[in-house]
């Protein structure tokens, strides 16, 4: 097997490095740089109502001492950004060139306000500190370093403890899961650039960092962008959002990339979905065992969500989360090891029934409150509701603590197959805002049974929902061959 190489970030070890990773989620906490932005507002305030009050009126004491406070703050952020930051990264910004130059100004001026003795000087000087103080207001053009430090809490609180490359001027939710290989969140532009990787700067890495030796891979079916940002080089994968991709597409895909990673040892790919996890794992897993850089489906998932997960910020898992989506890179797996990259030989089948094990305590307990549908190429191809027993006949055992769901005129299906199921019960809705739902491809499906446990069905897998989805429960699916 080939080994699988990567890049790791600096880990730095000694007491500095530990305490720079305890203070740094305070310094870029969102409630922080909130804070910030409110203390330039007030400070403004204080401003004019010095103005506005007599020469020696006892509140003017008052709004130095708090406007001196002020300025020591910010003069505290600047120190305290430059250490968590680096000196040599933070000042590689012009615009924090900038604010580390209004907030020294301002504090010169505060202090030279607040500890000169107006009652000694002549009225000339004193109009003359006054005037100075107006360039206090000069902190309003603090606001646009504020806003971009915003705009970078944002992106780390909605990418959550996902792996960031924050290196070379660059903090970006992205992540070598290989020197070759990319995954990242969606490269967005306008409102979504406020939280998500701005679209200029993920083209500005890749030039920098791969220049004409990169191509992107978007596969949101929900949304695209002009591919000039990436000199053209982006090629599309239509996936709907925790879903998974079609056997057809799965091979289109490594297939495409074959040619472009071995047209050229400095070619990469760069990955992308939405969040950069789920579908963008599947596909990122689905290289790793077709490049012999995984020996089988269950390392290159574990693999994936080792690399794409930050543990230092949390240990929530980042990887290939969906029970069906990691089914399907497991029947890639299959497809290059036992049938040469092709598809498996299709197998067309009639759903006859399907039996939900442990049913007691979801729902109304016995199924009537469920409604079954099945898509097939993304058309509805079928539905039963189950209370009204339009479509099917409902047999509770108890007994088994089952339920039976028998199909009239059960659906034939072939191929990539979807089934969903909701409830008039108010079960609490996940993904695709059902219950539960799975996919599976009859060409795997064996004996005319597929079986799938609590841990294999998307939404009743979350830890969180256990309490609901006992531990044995599950769908078995009965068919039969075509007439």
């Amino acid at each position: 097997m080939t080994s699988v190489h990567f890049s790791p970030g600096p880990q730095p070890s000694d007491a500095n490095g530990k305490v720079r990773r305890k203070i740094t989620p305070f310094v870029m906490s969102f409630g922080f740089r909130i804070f910030g932005v409110v203390l330039i507002l007030v400070d403004i305030v204080l401003v004019v109502v010095d103005f506005c009050l007599q020469d020696h009126s006892p509140a003017r004491k008052l709004v130095e001492a708090l406007s001196l406070a002020i300025s020591l703050f910010f003069l505290a952020d600047v120190l305290l950004r430059v250490y968590v930051e680096g000196f040599k990264v933070y000042f590689r910004s012009k615009l924090n060139i900038v604010d580390a130059c209004i907030v020294a100004i301002t504090l010169g001026v505060t202090m030279i306000y607040t500890f000169s003795d107006m009652s000694s000087l002549i009225p000339r000087v004193v109009s003359f500190l006054r005037a100075l103080r107006v360039i206090i207001l000069i902190r309003l053009f603090r606001l646009a370093s504020q806003k971009k430090e915003l705009e970078k809490v944002t992106r780390r609180m909605v990418s959550e403890n996902k792996r960031r490359y924050q290196k070379d001027g660059f903090d970006l939710d992205l992540t070598y899961v290989t020197d070759r290989v990319i995954a990242m969140s969606f490269p967005s532009s306008g409102k979504q650039s406020f939280y998500r990787n701005p679209i200029r700067e993920v083209a500005r890495f890749l030039d920098t960092k791969h220049e004409d030796h990169y191509r992107v891979y978007n596969l949101c079916s929900e949304k695209g962008y002009d591919p000039k940002f990436f000199h053209y080089r982006v090629e599309r994968v239509f996936i709907d959002d925790h879903n998974v991709p079609s056997l057809e597409d799965m091979l289109k895909y490594t297939a495409n990339v074959r040619e472009w990673m071995g047209a050229d040892s400095k070619n990469i790919i760069a990955i992308h979905c939405k969040g950069g996890k789920g579908r963008t794992g599947t596909l990122v897993c689905t290289w790793l065992i077709d490049s012999d850089q995984s020996e089988s489906a269950q390392e290159s998932l574990d693999f994936f969500g080792e690399r794409r997960t930050d543990r230092s910020q949390s240990s929530k898992f980042q990887g290939v989360e969906t029970p069906s989506q990691s089914r399907y890179v497991g029947y890639y797996e299959v497809m290059k090891n036992k049938f040469n990259r092709q598809l498996p030989p299709p197998q067309r089948l009639k759903m006859k029934s399907i039996r939900i094990h442990s049913i007691a305590g979801v729902g109304r307990g016995d199924g009537s409150d469920l409604r079954v549908k099945v898509i097939l190429k993304k058309e509805q191809v079928f539905q039963c509701v189950c209370a009204k027993q339009e479509g099917c006949r409902v047999f509770p055992d108890v007994g088994s603590n089952a339920v039976v769901i028998s199909l009239q005129e059960g659906p034939l299906v072939d191929g990539d197959v979807k089934v969903m199921f909701e409830s008039s019960a108010g079960l609490p809705k996940g993904y695709e805002d059902c219950p539960f739902y799975f996919w599976f491809n009859t060409s795997f499906v064996e004996n005319n049974k597929l079986y799938l446990s609590r841990e294999e069905l998307d939404n009743p897998h979350k830890p969180k929902t256990w309490e609901l989805y006992k531990e044995d429960f599950g769908v078995t699916l009965l068919f039969s061959d075509p007439e």
